[in-house]
């Protein structure tokens, strides 16, 4: 799945690390695997989900980091589109996401979900970065 992402990133974005911990789940991140980009299956629905994971053990900073993005979601739709959603979630965590409707697995349809994650790591992570290190500089 890297193969179908990376490449549409910029250069300053390509050194993002890819890891599966399952086989029907790719994740993304730059060095906190927890706080990750992801493409997975949705659960009871057809579709895929495309978007930003923010599973910190600390609940905290998922909701700080969700608050955040939330001052930024104007902004975010205009870039990514009306489907882009930014909600808490499980076990304390919050995601910003949205779903693609299910195709057939094709190679089209892999890159067009690559496509798409790319752009969504565009939009976000300067906004997630700019979050972080306000995080960061709190608990100094």
């Amino acid at each position: 799945m890297a193969a179908v992402v990376v490449p549409h990133l910029p250069p300053n974005l390509q050194n993002i690390q890819v890891r599966q911990p399952w086989r029907w789940l790719v994740q993304f991140h730059y060095g906190e695997p927890r706080l990750h980009y992801e493409i997975a299956p949705v659960a009871g629905r057809r579709g895929w989900e495309v978007g930003f994971h923010c599973e910190a053990r600390d609940k905290r900073l998922n909701r700080v980091l969700l608050d955040g993005f939330r001052r930024h979601l104007f902004e975010i739709k205009d870039a990514l589109g009306e489907s882009i959603e930014a909600e808490m979630w499980d076990r304390g965590w919050t995601k910003i996401y949205e779903v693609v409707p299910d195709q057939p697995t094709t190679a089209d349809f892999q890159a067009q979900i690559g496509r798409r994650l790319a752009d969504i790591i565009i939009c976000l992570h300067p906004i997630y970065v700019n979050l972080r290190n306000g995080v960061a500089q709190i608990h100094q």
